[in-house]
């Protein structure tokens, strides 16, 4: 019998382990999770402090029972895997003081990504949260529910995270103006805490075009959320606790710090075992995530994965291309070889009462690829002019100036009114390479409640087309 071990529990590992045991049932699927939760949703972890959703159990897809029970998989949680050794095909993994070491005929390696950690001095202090995990999202949801002690989120058990306070409800400062920062910027002036979001460049959400990090800032202003652009931190005060965020202009007194500066992919177990890492410093793969070991794969958020404008390995640590290619490691393993496709850098985010979306490459990304960039901004109504209901939408597009080719697009919007979902049409036209042209001509969906005749993506095209 076949064997094939998956290192790592999540979205990637998880996939992969289904896909193959789903494909063929005699192959001999083992996962080592060195934590106790598989199969999470991360990105609901803001809403979970917020309040908005009650239990950790409640981002679990699949339970770690169900994974063993239901689907016949060996999966083992806490479980640390610490040395991979391609020449004897084993794994060897720590739980409890005790070693195992289990052998493989296919590897998976989906380690995953680990919070950026900034040398800012002071960051070890009590009082300062990163959210990458989930005792990440208890530690701070306890915070949160201590804050508002009025019983309406249900508090855990009393761990280490907020001891160093009888009560928590002073200010609160947020390192980075990114999907978490703001996400979290949102979670936390929901609940009552005086906000203060720390931003190194001069303008937030650096990854989506300018005219919607512009739109987002005001709207975080209108929440009273208070936006430090160009401010480099410094240092994070205090005693045995952060008291305060100091950057070149001054000191902020606060009584915690998130500190949402990105991520990295997790790539030491792999290093160690000879595995190649890309220029992006994540795992270089070929299309099929098989690595430079054979039999070797990686997928997710610790390894790299190919660029569909550029044709470049690229690093977008988002959750449905680790489902993606893990699900295609599965069923490669299985006997069926499959690619699992590239990535736009697709990714949406929430602000209060503001939704917005991006993908591709925008402007100055697009140059620096090689591109003669034309970027156009348009605002549209959301819905038919006559209808009672409806607000603007802002689409930014990205074209190369010669060919025409739709190569980026960001939009946004009141939330409800259609950014997120409208991207979704510059998204295939971004990922099959058409032109402004082609997307100006696409037949999207109208009624009145929803769209105006022109969508606002036709109407961005249109004008961008009437302008090269």
């Amino acid at each position: 019998m076949s064997t094939f071990v998956v290192i790592g529990g999540d979205a990637a590992g998880m996939s992969a382990a289904s896909k193959a045991k789903r494909e063929d049932p005699d192959l001999d699927v083992v996962v080592f999770e060195r934590g106790r939760w598989v199969s999470y949703g991360a990105c609901g972890l803001p809403y979970y402090v917020k309040g908005e959703i009650q239990s950790l159990d409640d981002l679990v897809s699949v339970t770690p029972e169900q994974f063993r029970e239901d689907r016949d998989i060996d999966l083992r949680t806490g479980h640390e895997v610490v040395d991979v050794d391609p020449d004897d095909r084993t794994v060897t993994a720590r739980a409890d003081g005790s070693e195992v070491v289990q052998e493989y005929d296919h590897l998976l390696v989906s380690t995953g990504s680990a919070p950026v950690i900034p040398p800012i001095d002071g960051i070890d202090r009590t009082g300062v949260f990163t959210l990458g995990s989930m005792s990440d999202g208890t530690d701070l949801r306890e915070y949160v529910g201590r804050a508002r002690n009025d019983g309406d989120l249900q508090q855990p058990d009393r761990g280490p995270a907020c001891q160093f306070l009888e009560t928590c409800s002073g200010p609160v400062g947020i390192v980075g103006g990114g999907y978490i920062g703001i996400e979290m910027a949102e979670a936390l002036a929901a609940n009552g805490f005086e906000v203060h979001l720390f931003q190194r460049g001069d303008r937030i959400l650096t990854q989506f075009s300018a005219a919607t990090s512009e739109a987002v800032l005001d709207h975080l202003h209108e929440q009273d959320v208070a936006v430090y652009l160009d401010a480099e931190v410094q240092e994070l005060p205090g005693g045995e606790r952060v008291e305060a965020v100091e950057t070149s202009d001054g000191r902020v007194p606060v009584e915690m710090v998130l500190v949402g500066t990105g991520v990295r992919p997790r790539t030491e177990l792999a290093e160690a075992a000879g595995i190649e890492l890309g220029e992006t410093g994540a795992i270089a793969t070929d299309r099929f995530r098989e690595t430079n070991v054979s039999d070797v794969y990686a997928a997710g958020d610790c390894a790299e994965a190919e660029h569909v404008v550029t044709g470049a390995a690229t690093y977008v640590p988002l959750a449905l291309t680790a489902n993606r290619h893990g699900r295609a490691v599965g069923q490669t393993v299985a006997g069926d070889p499959t690619e699992g496709g590239g990535v736009a850098g697709t990714a949406a985010v929430k602000a209060f009462d503001m939704e917005a979306a991006r993908t591709g490459l925008l402007g100055e990304q697009a140059e620096r690829a090689g591109f003669d960039p034309m970027t156009e901004t348009i605002d549209a109504k959301s819905r038919a002019g006559y209808y009672p209901e409806g607000g603007t939408v802002r689409v930014t597009l990205t074209v190369d100036r010669p060919s025409g080719r739709v190569v980026g697009g960001s939009l946004v919007s009141e939330y409800g009114e259609g950014a997120v979902h409208r991207s979704h049409a510059v998204v295939g036209a971004v990922t099959e390479g058409v032109t402004v042209d082609d997307l100006s001509n696409y037949d999207l969906a109208y009624a009145p409640p929803f769209n105006t005749m022109w969508d606002p993506v036709l109407t961005a095209a249109k004008v961008i087309e009437g302008n090269r």
